[in-house]
């Protein structure tokens, strides 16, 4: 299994925007939380996270199809593979999110972006960020366009788990992480 430094490396082999750095960091970040939280592997979600979308820099209109190949330079496993290219199912990818881990990549990938716009819009950033901040923004359609809020709520669902909690967890991981993702 490859570390982290060899995983940061390959993202920004193929990511040299800043922004998506800041993005594969959130997802890292979360993921590390959500994995801690449900007591998985930190190391091994949080580098799932990492590398989510490795392909996005360089291959935007191959999304999750390049990835398997660009991963295969680290020598990522099958499991792996699977789990970075079931984030864009049912948008570029037919590769459907079965574990649990999977799904909360899904949900949490376009989350990370909502709750980044929010402190983006707030004086003090992350700090004391709450789930009603963040769920404010969320109904107003013309904040973060961008965010598919249809994905988080379908993730939150096959998860089984209330959007409050997954928002929760969310801001914990980017509050902790925030010097790390540029707030």
């Amino acid at each position: 299994m490859f570390n982290r430094e060899e995983a940061e490396k390959l993202l920004r082999k193929y990511n040299t925007n800043e922004a998506l750095i800041y993005h594969a960091y959130c997802v890292e970040e979360t993921m590390r939380r959500f994995a801690r939280e449900y007591d998985h592997d930190e190391t091994y979600w949080s580098l799932v996270g990492l590398l989510h979308d490795i392909d996005w820099g360089m291959f935007p209109e191959q999304h999750c199809k390049k990835a398997p190949e660009l991963l295969a330079e680290i020598g990522a496993d099958e499991s792996f593979i699977h789990a970075v290219c079931s984030h864009g199912w049912g948008l570029v990818t037919d590769v459907e999110p079965v574990s649990f881990m999977e799904k909360v990549l899904y949900t949490i990938d376009e989350l990370t972006g909502l709750v980044y716009a929010t402190a983006l819009m707030r004086p003090e950033k992350m700090q004391g960020m709450t789930v009603k901040s963040v769920k404010k923004k969320w109904s107003s359609k013309g904040f973060a366009a961008g965010v598919n809020r249809e994905i988080i709520a379908q993730g939150a669902q096959m998860l089984d788990l209330p959007l409050e909690h997954i928002i929760s967890l969310t801001i914990e991981a980017m509050t902790e992480a925030s010097g790390k993702i540029g707030l």
